[in-house]
Parts: C-alpha cells; structure tokens; sequence
C-alpha cells in the first residue's frame, strides 16, 4: 500500500514538473538573433514619398514555426522582393536564415528647409504570425551594416538599430484576446541623412534670381521708356511664377511654410515693389520733377536692392543652419 501510494505520488510530481516546463518554455517567448547590412539607398522620390533599400537580411532561431521566409513582416514597406535566400541549420540546432531584399519604403519627408533638409529612413521587421509573446528580437551587432558608398548624394548623420516592442490597438479578431490589442516584437534601423546642398540650391533658385536681376535693370532705364520698364518687370513675375512651379512639381505637398516659399514670395514682392517705383518715378518726371527723379530712382534701387539681399542671407542662413547645426 505505501509502495503504491509513493509511486502515485512520485508520478504526480513528475507531471507537475512537466507542466511547469511546459508552462515556462509558453511564457519565455524565444529569442531571434537579428542582423542586416543595407548595400545601398537610392531612388529617392519626394513627391511620391518613397525610396529603395537594398540589403542583406539574417535571422538565427531555434522554433521551426516561425518561418521567416513566410512570416516576415516589412511595415511601411510598399514591395519587398527576395532576390535570395537560404537556410542553413547551426552547431547549437539554431535555424541560420540568410536574404538578400529588396524593398520599395514608403515615409515621410520634412522639407521646410529643403534643400537644406534632414530626413530620417527606416527600415523595419516583424513575424506577422508570432506575437512578443512567441518570439523577441535581439540585435546582432558584430561588423558594420552598410557599405561605405551606400547612399550617393546625402551624408549620413546616424545610423541606429534598436528593438522594441510596436503595440497595434486590435485584437486582429482573436477571441482569446481579453482586450482589443497586441504586442509584436519589432527590428528597426533608423538612418538619418542630410543632403550636399549647395549644388542643388544654386541649380534650382537660378532662375528666380536670374529674374530678379532683370528686374533690377529697370532702375537704369528711363522712366520715358516706361514701357520697356514693364515688360522687364512682367517677364520676370511669370519666370519667378513658372521657376516656383517647377520645384513644387517635384516635391510632396505641404501645409507648412517652407524656405522655397519664403524666397519665391520675397522676389515676388521685390518685383511688385520695382513695378510700382517705376509707376512712382514716372509721375515725378510727367509732374515736371524731373531733378528729383534720379535720386529717388537711384534711392529706391538701393533700398530694395539691400532690402532682397538681406532677407534672402538671413532665410538662407536660418535654413542651413538646421543640418550645421544638426
């Protein structure tokens, strides 16, 4: 009787060890070992806010379930394509995942300062299958991930990887789920870049300053020629007009106040102001002031003249000094 009731008991503590086990191994969720290394950016597009990553992708785990090669999950990506891939089994039983992508990322772009702007890319991974309770992410930090001439064009600021938890306030329709919401475990990688910006400056404003310097000439024809005055000062309103036109074609919408406004709007109102000098002058000379127009005339060029300059340095100032600064 006593063997028998040891042996009853000795088997009800060895299932409950078993179902402490089992219990342990549900509540640690399994810890993937995540790397990358990004072999280029490029396609940058503004007005359709998106751009091309290029890389090498790895992945070490032991739960088969987790098939990455199914379940990864790439968030705010518009395409992903696996050119390549393969699997390998470890030493230690780990899965040894390897992928070459290729991914066409959506985002969002600050362009207040453009082109003296800062932007921040992301790339990001999850298992659309296992949630943080399943599996975590881990950073594999050995080498470097990017090569050295992966972004033409921009200069890097930062690069950073961290994992943490993205919270989705849905159940996804679970009904096990007490509340509506679920936890996934995420790898990200932030890149913030800034662009070589003297070079596209110039390009894009030349025309627009090109127009403020016709209209600058008005000031040496006389007021007799009103004429030509005008045709100066109209031809370049429609050229500043068309110049802004053309930079916002290539750029995202925006409710914000950016430097390509200010300067648009400043040379604008350089050119109404030169307008209505002309009109100004051209009263004095009909009125028979003919002795005061050249010293207003050459007042009025002067002060407008150092008035654009001035405004221009000092919006051009406050903008650059955003990526100078950092």
């Amino acid at each position: 009787m006593k063997i028998t009731t040891f042996f009853v008991a000795l088997l009800l503590i060895l299932n409950l060890s078993a179902l402490l086990l089992k219990a342990e191994e549900i509540s640690t969720p399994d810890t993937v070992n995540v790397g990358l290394y990004i072999t280029s950016i490029h396609d940058i597009d503004f007005r359709q806010k998106e751009y091309s990553v290029n890389l090498w992708l790895w992945l070490k785990y032991k739960n088969r379930d987790f098939d990455f090669m199914k379940n990864l999950e790439v968030p705010m990506a518009k395409s992903v394509e696996k050119s390549y891939a393969t699997v390998d089994t470890l030493e230690d039983g780990r899965i040894y995942l390897l992928m070459k992508l290729q991914c066409v990322m959506k985002g969002t772009w600050k362009i207040n300062d453009f082109p003296f702007d800062r932007q921040k890319l992301r790339f990001a991974i999850e298992n659309s299958m296992y949630d943080s309770k399943a599996l975590v992410f881990s950073e594999d930090t050995v080498g470097k991930h990017y090569g050295k001439y992966f972004l033409m064009g921009w200069e890097k600021d930062s690069f950073n990887i961290k994992t943490e938890m993205k919270r989705y306030e849905t159940a996804f329709g679970d009904p096990e789920l007490d509340k509506p919401e679920s936890e996934y475990s995420s790898y990200k990688a932030t890149i913030v870049v800034h662009r070589n910006s003297w070079e596209m400056f110039f390009k894009i404003f030349l025309g627009m300053y090109i127009s403020f310097l016709i209209s600058t000439i008005c000031f040496f024809v006389h007021p007799d020629n009103m004429e030509s005055r005008l045709a100066l000062s109209v031809g370049s309103l429609f050229a500043v007009i068309g110049n802004k036109y053309i930079i916002d074609s290539s750029l995202p919408e925006s409710n914000t106040f950016t430097m390509v406004d200010t300067l648009h709007g400043l040379t604008l109102l350089y050119i109404f102001l030169v307008i209505a000098s002309s009109v100004y002058t051209l009263r004095l000379v009909r009125a028979g002031f003919e002795h005061r127009y050249e010293k207003q005339n050459r007042l009025m060029g002067w002060l407008l003249l150092l008035f654009y300059v001035a405004l221009n340095i000092w919006v051009i100032l406050q903008s650059y000094n955003t990526i100078a600064t950092g």
